[in-house]
């Protein structure tokens, strides 16, 4: 057994206390998160000055892009017969070509002018908070994989910016300071468990993991049966690395308890698509 780092009193959450239905607060507390967890704003003087450019392109090959089909598209896809049919075709576009249609929308976005750039992420975001609180009740938003939930959508596209923020941040050479506003990405890759699974062609294991994560501003998250023989424990912060595919789990503050646990940290994706190709051992900054 692994033991945790010292934390203040613990305030525990079980898998089954996540909400599922949309909610508009949950969504407008992911939209605030998004606007505040270290993105784009920080950076707004260092964005793409050219002795980093082609260090952007390679390390965070999407990071100074949105998508080229815009999340808020898809929302209003379902009220909106303009939007579906722009949806529609964008979709058969990136069929065609999955892999060069998301690099070639990457290259374009990243030849905008910084200020112009950084004015379209936050334009977008602003629409996709309103798109998915205006989402009829019960109705499912179209994506790439199955159709999901507007509070889905919400957690997904915020666990996408995060990740692509901090492969700017790792561009730069810049360290961040982590808040508990991670917890969104965490919710996803617990939930995701057998979708990494699923990916790789492989049958996940029947039992529950129990994972047992130290936030960072010190309190306890834990999802899972307590006495769950699969286990993972450590730092949350960590976890949203591992399963973004940001960090080898060899260079992790986290432990995996157990033959499956130790092989799912290997496999572990919140992400949408095939099977990401991970980071080497000792990779990356911060």
């Amino acid at each position: 057994m692994s033991r945790l780092p010292d934390a203040r009193p613990a305030r525990t959450e079980t898998q089954s206390s996540v909400a599922a239905r949309p909610s508009p607060v949950m969504i407008q507390r992911v939209h605030t998160s998004c606007a505040t967890d270290g993105t784009s704003m920080p950076l707004r003087t260092r964005l793409r000055p050219p002795h980093v450019s082609k260090k952007l392109r390679t390390e965070g090959r999407v990071a100074l892009s949105v998508k080229s089909i815009p999340p808020a598209l898809a929302a209003t896809s379902v009220v909106d017969p303009e939007a579906k049919a722009a949806w529609d075709a964008g979709v058969e576009q990136a069929m065609a070509d999955p892999f060069g249609f998301v690099d070639g929308a990457a290259e374009e976005w990243a030849r905008l002018p910084r200020e112009e750039l950084l004015a379209r992420w936050h334009a977008g975001r602003v629409r996709l908070a309103d798109a998915l609180r205006a989402h009829p009740e019960g109705a499912k938003v179209p994506w790439f994989g199955p159709p999901m939930s507007p509070a889905s959508m919400a957690t997904a596209r915020y666990m996408e910016t995060w990740a692509h923020a901090r492969d700017v941040y790792d561009a730069l050479a810049v360290l961040i300071h982590p808040t508990d506003r991670i917890r969104h990405v965490v919710h996803l890759g617990v939930r995701t468990r057998d979708f990494a699974y699923a990916v790789h062609e492989q049958t996940p294991p029947a039992a529950p993991f129990r994972i047992e994560l130290v936030s960072p501003e010190g309190e306890t998250w834990a999802y899972g049966p307590e006495d769950a023989e699969q286990r993972i424990t450590g730092s949350a912060y960590d976890f949203c690395l591992l399963v973004t595919q940001r960090r080898h789990p060899e260079n992790l503050d986290l432990v995996a308890t157990g033959d499956d646990a130790l092989h799912w940290i290997g496999i572990a994706q919140a992400f949408a698509g095939p099977p990401g190709q991970g980071r080497p051992p000792a990779g990356g900054v911060g």
